[in-house]
Parts: structure tokens; C-alpha cells; sequence
């Protein structure tokens, strides 16, 4: 596993998107994690020291493994840069047919009316 920086990754990760286009995926995770050692964060626990959490972020394609991690500063920016390359790159997913509310609200209404004004023998 290679462990890049924040916008290396980002290129990478578009390269793995281009690479998968026509077969394959691409899975990403998330974790929240320290860069320190467990045995470190107790130190500084007891110390009283702030430990700093960040953002492990890993993409594979099944061949391919890269991670990065994202500290809080940065994780505005990089949330932005990883939703535009999701974004353009999620071209197979199909619109989702909406209905209009007010419509079908209406059409039941309608239906519940003629219902009413049946007489029952």
C-alpha cells in the first residue's frame, strides 16, 4: 500500500476511476485514526497532551492500493475535490424518476372523492 499525499491521491484516485470506466471498480474507505502509535497516544493521554485525529482514506482497485490520511484543517478542502471527481466520474447511475407531489396528492384526493359519492346498496 502506498501512502501519498492528499492531492497525489486525488490524481491517483481519478486515474483509478479512467482505468475502471469500461469493467471494474473502485472501493474507497474511511477511517478515523491517529499517525501515532497506540503505545504513543497512551503517552500523551497520560501526559495530557492533545492527540489529533485524521482522516485515513483508502482506494483500491484490485490491483492497486492507495491510502492517504487528511487532518481536520484540510478536510474541507479535500471533501470538495473528492465530491467534483466523484462526481464526474459516477456517468453510469441513472436519474431517479420523480413524482409530483401536488399531483399525485391531488389525483388521491380525487380518487377518495368518488369513493364518497358512490352510494353503497
Amino acid at each position: 500500500m502506498v501512502r501519498l499525499q492528499p492531492d497525489p491521491f486525488l490524481n491517483e484516485l481519478t486515474n483509478m476511476f479512467e482505468r475502471t470506466t469500461d469493467k471494474g471498480s473502485v472501493w474507497v474507505t474511511l477511517k478515523h485514526s491517529s499517525d501515532k502509535s497506540k503505545v504513543k497516544r497512551n503517552k500523551m493521554k497520560t501526559a495530557g497532551e492533545k492527540i489529533e485525529f485524521k482522516c485515513l482514506i483508502r482506494a483500491t482497485d484490485g490491483k492497486k492500493t492507495i491510502s492517504t490520511m487528511v487532518s481536520p484543517k484540510d478536510h474541507q478542502r479535500f471533501q470538495s475535490s473528492y465530491a467534483t471527481i466523484l462526481k464526474a466520474r459516477m456517468t453510469a447511475l441513472k436519474k431517479r424518476e420523480r413524482k409530483d407531489k401536488r399531483k399525485t396528492a391531488d389525483s388521491d384526493k380525487k380518487q377518495d372523492q368518488k369513493k364518497q359519492s358512490k352510494p353503497s346498496n
